[in-house]
């Protein structure tokens, strides 16, 4: 009698279609930044869809943070991948990032918001679904990725480094770390088998792309040196920053402000002006790139110019993902490659658990009512399954009305 495969191996995959409009549904309202994004994509796609197992998105949330880039549109754009294909890839990249990318290029027009005490409301009341989000990530990543001493240990001395550090790139130090840790201490270590990864990409394909990564760091300033374009400058100045940022999220934001701020592109009143506009939309943070683009002076601005920002400065990372994941089946079969994971995953699951107190816990839960809220989201999340798209509504709702009275106000 011949063994039955696993479900998730026999099931149909879904159209680039299907996937355009899962991603679209999550960029219009996965709030949070890049951490609740994770989490939000584990909701969807390992739980609700089971469109891949656990271990497997640990694999790619491992390799994500590994690489520079946005790291959660470098997953959602790896889901894609895997689930329809290249076109599938690109859907789920262009749906996770249209929302948030129209509404900061329409704000560069002058049009507010989130102004006022009702949006101010709203804006609080997704901080906290946030919490809850991440939380609820911590919880199931901690007992599939960190369930034993020695993961668990990994996994608290991240979030020790991450907490006791200001610095953005002690992330970095915190995944290295837990790479080496696991290298050394996680051999013998039982860790569940992910599925084997279906890449629809050759591999002379990804050299490739990886060529194109090198080339377009490398080319552009030495045009320029030859012939100045403001079109090049403005793509290679984002293009840099999109190369150089490990992590993404707020990680961005002072190599933007190099980019933007100290070449006299934009004042830093219209910087600031747009990095608070971008704290109350969904999506991914580089989307803060379109809003930049639009406001540059001198030409091209406008609708050219955020155009020519948001595709340079997600560019490199998705290249990246492409020219690394043909790749990985091979790299991820050894027991070292495999022990190497077992701390990265580890680590990260770590480094969840502090941002989920810094900033996210800090910034959010103020006094409490603020507690009851983001813990009733968690038990709407977590224990009634309910989809994260109507707790973010209900509590966003719930927000706007508590700003009409001021008594119950949280």
């Amino acid at each position: 009698m011949p063994t039955q495969q696993p479900a998730i191996e026999q099931r149909k995959h879904s159209s680039p279609g299907s996937v355009f409009l899962a991603f679209l549904r999550l960029g219009c309202t996965s709030f949070g930044g890049p951490i609740a994004h994770l989490g939000y994509f584990r909701n969807e796609f390992v739980l609700r869809r089971k469109w891949l197992d656990e271990p497997t998105y640990a694999d790619i949330v491992g390799l994500c943070q590994f690489l520079p880039g946005p790291a959660s549109s470098q997953v959602g754009f790896t889901i894609g991948l895997l689930e329809a294909g290249p076109l599938g890839a690109l859907a789920a990249w262009l749906a996770f990032t249209l929302p948030s990318a129209l509404l900061m290029f329409a704000f560069a027009f002058g049009h507010s918001l989130f102004a006022g005490r009702v949006g101010a409301g709203i804006l609080h009341g997704l901080k906290l679904v946030a919490v809850a989000v991440i939380a609820q990530a911590v919880v199931g990543m901690i007992g599939s990725l960190a369930p034993d001493r020695t993961r668990g240990t990994i996994a608290v001395l991240a979030a020790v480094i991450v907490l006791l550090s200001t610095r953005a790139w002690i992330q970095i130090v915190a995944i290295a770390l837990g790479a080496i840790f696991g290298l050394v201490l996680c051999g013998d270590t039982k860790t569940q088998a992910s599925q084997n990864l279906h890449v629809a990409i050759p591999r002379p394909a990804a050299i490739l792309s990886l060529a194109v990564v090198i080339s377009l760091l490398l080319v552009p300033p030495v045009l320029l040196a030859l012939k100045p374009n403001q079109s090049l400058a403005l793509f290679q100045a984002f293009y840099r920053t999109g190369a150089l940022v490990f992590g993404g999220g707020h990680v961005v934001l002072p190599l933007l402000q190099s980019a933007t701020v100290s070449t006299g592109w934009v004042s830093n009143d219209d910087f600031l002006a747009g990095y608070g506009a971008a704290q109350a939309l969904p999506g991914p943070l580089f989307t803060f790139s379109a809003y930049l683009g639009a406001v540059v002076h001198p030409d091209p601005h406008g609708a050219p110019g955020a155009i020519i920002a948001l595709l340079a400065i997600f560019l490199p990372g998705l290249l990246l993902i492409v020219g690394i994941l043909p790749f990985w089946n091979h790299l991820r079969s050894s027991t070292q490659t495999r022990a190497l994971f077992a701390g990265v995953n580890a680590s990260v699951v770590g480094i969840l658990l502090a941002a989920l107190y810094q900033p996210v816990w800090t910034t959010t839960v103020h006094k409490p009512a603020d507690f009851a809220i983001a813990l009733a989201a968690f038990l709407a999340l977590a224990v009634w399954k309910a989809p994260p798209w109507c707790v973010v509504c209900a509590v966003a709702l719930l927000g706007a009305l508590a700003s009409f009275a001021p008594a119950i106000r949280f």
